[in-house]
């Protein structure tokens, strides 16, 4: 179908001028990281993921809307994503949970659209030229107008610091056998509901919270949340975690994980255009069995720098080779670079929080 709006267009840093029609909110002329994601479903998620902090997000799947969005999947209460360029917007949902439009509710959050631009070309370009800085602006924004802002704007790097809670924030499970203390660099509301549906009381910390305040909590065990942006912008949360070495069990999750890493003295890397997706494939090195993972992740750990760290690799990308996994068996510390919680799919990874349970057994 064909979406009537107000003309719109997409810059790249390479110059590149993709015209379609603008959905969501009027903003004006608004620069982020362009990147994509190649899930067929899950725009919602996708939408209210945080890790999207200050990204525009191109859909490779060209059917964006035609479910409409509903109460209950969004993964946080404020979205921070920079917009999303989409092929083909449809506002006629037809879905019997669907209660409001994905354009009405970008509207509402300030978070700007374009649909129409060909994707597949886009997609195509960032694989070839990695991500990049781009631009959406009315279609009337003159090309060189647009590349000076870009040129000019510098992506901002505490993206964290804004997604993250303010407040401790308690989730008691009546049947608590364990409880959680989970630092918030941008954690999906799935990763709550997946501890307390295993029966554990959750405690959410903000992201610079000190390791004596997590300590006074008295947890079973620490969970290191996902989050956007680079981890080694995050120099609180690595502190933290090398106080807490080796006193908890200690769990984390896509930069959770790879602050981890940098916390036992690895380092990390730019991947050249991430992985972001609900179908990469991940070989679990200790049980030789292949999952599909639901990624998003701009960052990887470098596994040559984690000699003498007592962290092993127990899980790799299938695809490009990169450290999906890691564990270290003396201070009890797993940790992935995908996302276990998988909201909205596929699950194959949920057996990594049951894991997390038996850590804090020993």
């Amino acid at each position: 179908m064909i979406y009537r709006g107000k003309a719109r267009k997409l810059i790249m840093a390479d110059g590149t001028e993709y015209r379609g029609t603008g959905f969501g909110a009027d903003t004006k002329a608004r620069v982020c990281e362009l990147v994509f994601n190649t899930s067929p479903v899950g725009y919602q998620e996708i939408l209210s993921d945080p890790s999207y902090t200050d990204q525009f997000v191109v859909m490779a799947y060209p059917l964006i809307g035609n479910y409409g969005i509903n109460r209950d999947d969004f993964e946080t209460r404020t979205p921070t994503i920079g917009g999303l360029v989409i092929r083909d917007y449809n506002d006629q949902p037809s879905n019997f949970r669907s209660t409001r439009l994905l354009s009405d509710v970008m509207k509402e959050l300030a978070i700007p659209g374009i649909t129409g631009p060909d994707t597949r070309e886009i997609v195509r370009k960032i694989r070839s030229q990695g991500t990049q800085k781009a631009l959406i602006a009315d279609a009337d924004l003159p090309v060189e107008e647009g590349m000076r802002l870009i040129r000019e704007t510098v992506l901002p790097r505490d993206a964290v610091s804004r997604v993250s809670r303010t407040y401790r924030e308690n989730y008691i499970s009546m049947n608590g056998k364990y409880h959680i203390a989970a630092i918030d660099f941008g954690m999906k509301e799935n990763i709550v509901r997946s501890f307390v549906r295993r029966g554990c009381s959750v405690t959410v910390f903000p992201w610079n919270v000190t390791a004596d305040e997590v300590m006074r909590a008295s947890p079973d065990g620490i969970f290191l949340s996902n989050g956007p942006g680079d981890p080694a912008d995050v120099t609180e949360a690595i502190e933290l975690v090398r106080q807490l070495r080796g006193k908890y069990p200690i769990f984390g999750i896509c930069l959770g994980h790879q602050i981890i890493a940098l916390a036992c003295g690895g380092r990390t890397y730019k991947l050249k255009f991430g992985h972001r997706g609900g179908n990469p494939p991940v070989k679990n090195l200790l049980t030789g069995k292949t999952e599909i993972t639901s990624q998003n992740h701009s960052y990887a750990v470098d596994e040559s720098t984690l000699e003498g760290t007592g962290l092993v690799v127990t899980h790799r990308n299938i695809l490009d080779g990169t450290v999906e996994g890691m564990r270290c068996e003396r201070d009890r510390m797993i940790s992935v670079q995908y996302h276990p919680e998988s909201s909205p799919g596929p699950h194959d990874s949920a057996y990594l929080f049951d894991e997390f349970l038996r850590l804090m057994e020993r």
